[in-house]
């Protein structure tokens, strides 16, 4: 918005004694880094402002974790030193509402931030629609995961399809590219056919890989933060087109816009950390994580990078795998033994740490180190090719 009232007011002043004024000072909202750095500015103060307004509000609702959560379900864990019962859940309704205002303001609006937000909030309505059938129903149960798979299925066909139709960006899907290597892997039918359900396999694995990292106080909300300065970058490099034909990326034209949206994500999410750092104020709930996850694969699909996120995204794969394991290994055990064992002492893998010996603040910090890491990994992507 605040892109195209600039441009506006740059055409009526055109031809009078201030549009000189009007060049000057109007000028930088064309400037991709300087809106990004707005959104990212405008989301944290926005945050940090509507955050207690939140809480209070979430608390009239009793619209709080009054059911035993995952952990307490799995045993009694010795570094939970302050119990989570009674805080207000469904705090990712102030992220989205933050992350989609900002955007809005900030971007121009094409068809990849359309899409994305647009798929932000299918995703907020669907963890809505989850946590608030825990909350009612007082269990960890909430909705049925074949509901949610269905609806995060349908999400992701229906944006691998449209951008496999759409002449523009029929190419994010026909051509599979993979980390440190400039050629695509695969093309024409065969990359349409793997491109598709790459593309499915990329947003619903995110949404989902998130979601389940959503355990410990900071956790989910802080590597999001960092995986989404990594795409922060690639998006910024993707949509210039000299610097990607410099590093030979592919180039995607519209993708710095995304650049402003992931910036909005880094401002939104370090104003929700504000509350939900140890001891938590609020919690996201799968309002906030889902969308989270799924805007994070979109994103990487948007700008041809959707392997670059399991780099990046290397705490959240560990997560989603160690869930995996556990459920194979107990399974066939079972099977073999007459008796299920697992794998780990608890999943997903953030608990198995607790049930160590842990503190809470040692595996959420621990866990941020390892994501780093891997950011700088996906990062190291751009010029080892």
């Amino acid at each position: 918005m605040f892109y195209y009232l600039a441009q506006f007011l740059i055409d009526v002043s055109a031809h009078t004694r201030w549009e000189k004024l009007a060049l000057k000072s109007l000028w930088v909202f064309r400037y991709i880094t300087f809106r990004a750095a707005g959104a990212a500015v405008t989301a944290l103060l926005l945050s940090l402002w509507l955050g207690p307004k939140i809480i209070v509000w979430l608390k009239r609702l009793k619209f709080g974790q009054d059911y035993a959560d995952k952990a307490e379900e799995g045993g009694n864990l010795g570094a939970r030193v302050l119990s989570k019962r009674g805080t207000p859940t469904m705090g990712g309704v102030l992220i989205v509402l933050v992350l989609d205002l900002t955007a809005l303001l900030w971007a121009q609006w094409n068809t990849l931030i359309i899409l994305t937000l647009l798929s932000v909030i299918v995703m907020a309505g669907l963890g809505f629609y989850d946590d608030y059938a825990k909350i009612t129903q007082q269990n960890n149960k909430g909705a049925a995961s074949h509901v949610k798979l269905w609806v995060q299925g349908i999400l992701a066909a229906f944006i691998a399809i449209y951008l496999w139709q759409l002449p523009s960006t029929a190419k994010l899907i026909t051509d599979v590219m993979v980390p440190f290597y400039k050629y695509p892997v695969a093309t024409g039918t065969v990359g349409a056919i793997v491109g598709l359900i790459l593309t499915s396999l990329t947003i619903i694995g995110s949404s989902n890989a998130v979601n389940l990292t959503d355990g410990l106080d900071g956790l989910a909300i802080g590597c999001t933060v960092i995986v989404s300065f990594v795409f922060l970058v690639l998006t910024y490099v993707s949509g210039n087109a000299v610097i990607s034909g410099y590093l030979q990326v592919p180039h995607v034209p519209g993708a710095g816009e995304l650049t402003v949206f992931c910036a909005a994500m880094i401002g939104a999410g370090l104003g929700f950390l504000w509350f939900n750092c140890h001891p938590a104020q609020m919690f996201m709930g799968d309002t906030g994580s889902l969308p989270l996850g799924g805007v994070l694969g979109i994103i990487a699909v948007l700008i041809h990078q959707p392997f670059v996120l399991v780099i990046a995204g290397g705490v959240f794969v560990l997560e989603a795998v160690s869930v995996m394991i556990q459920r194979g290994w107990f399974k066939y055990t079972r099977l073999k033994y007459g008796e299920g064992r697992r794998f780990f002492l608890m999943a997903p893998l953030h608990h198995h740490f607790e049930k160590k010996g842990w503190y809470e603040s040692q595996v959420v910090t621990r866990f941020y180190i390892l994501c780093v890491l891997c950011a700088v990994v996906a990062l190291s992507t751009l010029k080892i090719r």
